[in-house]
């Protein structure tokens, strides 16, 4: 894997990163700037120049009770998923191995950490489909659902695209979207830090308790 350091200009939360069906992944488009980029590194962390500002998203979780996502999270290590519970690989895969990473935090850094998922299917996830989905991953993780519209809005500001639900060639309901983890500062609450669908167990493992501390992995 590789660790890229990008020069993230305003324009970029118009640029398409990589997109997922859950299923069919392909790279969908770059940043605005790429100033660096180090083969050969171990780190699964794209370290951004100029952080991401936080979706100024108001949302249903799964207890069906609003959640203002920058009031909820400011001051916390956040990281931030947009996927679907129907998705059969991306997006279970890469909440556990948040969860798994998470569980090898002192119970204190836990605490502070807040795992959002959002998701990109709200015609299906339901706050209590959302919260079934997520009891099985980590029930301490925030689930989120809400206007479609809206939330296709929160993530473009990071730079994730998300298309409508539809159905693809075979009749089956898709959700294609971006498939990165963004990490927000507990010091800035800036969007600073990215996490492909590739990244491990042992990453996230490796590098959550200098997230935590809003350190640069």
């Amino acid at each position: 894997m590789r660790k890229k350091t990008y020069a993230v200009a305003a324009l970029f939360a118009a640029a398409t990163l990589t997109l997922s069906a859950c299923g069919s992944s392909s790279d969908g488009g770059t940043p605005v700037a790429d100033v660096s980029a180090e083969t050969g590194s171990a780190k699964a962390a794209t370290v951004l120049d100029k952080p991401f500002e936080k979706p100024d998203l108001v949302l249903t979780d799964t207890n069906g009770k609003k959640y203002d996502l920058r009031a909820q999270t400011k001051g916390r290590p956040t990281l931030i998923y947009f996927g679907y519970t129907h998705c059969p690989d991306v997006c279970p895969l890469t909440m556990n191995n948040l969860a798994v990473a998470k569980k090898q935090l002192p119970k204190a850094e836990q605490d502070k950490l807040r795992v959002v998922f959002v998701t990109t299917d709200p015609g299906r996830d339901t706050p209590a489909a959302l919260g079934t989905w997520l009891k099985g991953i980590d029930s301490e993780f925030v689930g989120l659902t809400g206007d479609f519209a809206t939330i296709q809005a929160g993530a473009r500001t990071l730079g994730i695209s998300i298309d409508p639900t539809s159905k693809d060639k075979n009749g089956k309901l898709v959700s294609v979207h971006g498939t990165q983890v963004v990490a927000f500062s507990p010091k800035t609450d800036g969007g600073y830090v990215l996490y492909g669908e590739d990244a491990t167990v042992d990453d996230y493992t490796k590098d959550l308790p200098r997230l935590i501390k809003g350190e640069t992995p």
